[in-house]
């Protein structure tokens, strides 16, 4: 709920992390099935990252205690990860850099397919130069489609917009894992919690002729909300934006959430 990262696995024994978020170490505690095998074991097979956010990546610090895995990222996410050296305590020796590439499918672990795809995004906020594009399509941001032959998921945990092209492209999945992220476009400022809009920040709002409940209202698949930030309304127990989620059909994640097939 309050990051965006989420474990999958085929077998319930290799697992495959996508994002990797500051938070990991506890989300991993509170999961048993994600638990050391031995002194220096992981049933963390692989780490997906969909973009340089601090969000997705400073987990992957938590992730050096000598363990091998594989950690996946298109080539500017792996051009973020080279040139900050604190990522050199991920054992090269060990943690292998993968690079993946727009609509190319790669298997992380046996049985699992998965196709990256650009969304319109922005660069990592440590990144920004003195104007940003933050509709930017191109290997920067990228949702994921998840398959394992039987079940087809869709992850985006940052999208700035929903245009008629991503709809096109999600019809069909089993399950969609999407960006809540804020409410309203400028639900920061009303809060007094920031200046930024939901677009400045890359995110699409939920709320709003374009917002994400209007554009996937026709999507006939499980829905689920994922990234929350804590000015969401959605959070409240009995807020009226709450009742509207739950009434268009989306279901409104939480940390430690298991999802079946």
């Amino acid at each position: 709920m309050t990051q965006s990262s989420v474990a999958v696995s085929v077998d319930g024994a290799a697992w495959v992390v996508l994002n990797a978020s500051p938070d990991i170490r506890v989300q991993l505690a509170a999961s048993p099935a994600l638990h050391p095998p031995g002194l220096r074991g992981t049933p963390v097979s692989a780490v997906v990252v969909t973009n340089g956010d601090i969000d997705h990546i400073a987990g992957l610090l938590t992730l050096r205690e000598k363990t091998a895995l594989d950690v996946y990222a298109t080539q500017a996410g792996l051009d973020i990860l080279q040139s900050n050296s604190v990522f050199r305590v991920l054992d090269p020796d060990l943690v292998g850099r993968r690079r993946i590439d727009l609509d190319a499918a790669f298997e992380p672990v046996p049985g699992l397919r998965i196709t990256p795809f650009a969304v319109p995004g922005k660069v990592a906020l440590f990144l920004e130069g003195d104007t940003v594009n933050v509709e930017e399509l191109g290997d920067q941001t990228v949702g994921l489609l998840l398959e394992d032959g039987h079940r087809r998921v869709a992850y985006i945990p940052g999208c700035a917009t929903v245009p008629e092209w991503l709809l096109e492209r999600l019809d069909g999945v089993d399950l969609l894992l999407f960006d809540g992220t804020v409410w309203s476009d400028d639900e920061m400022k009303q809060t007094g919690t920031g200046r930024k809009t939901g677009a400045r920040m890359g995110h699409v709002p939920l709320d709003g002729e374009h917002g994400s409940l209007a554009r996937f209202r026709a999507l006939k698949a499980r829905k689920i909300l994922i990234h929350i930030n804590n000015t969401n309304p959605i959070l409240q127990p009995e807020s009226p934006e709450r009742a509207k989620v739950l009434a268009q059909g989306w279901e409104i994640a939480a940390d430690g959430m298991e999802i079946e097939p």
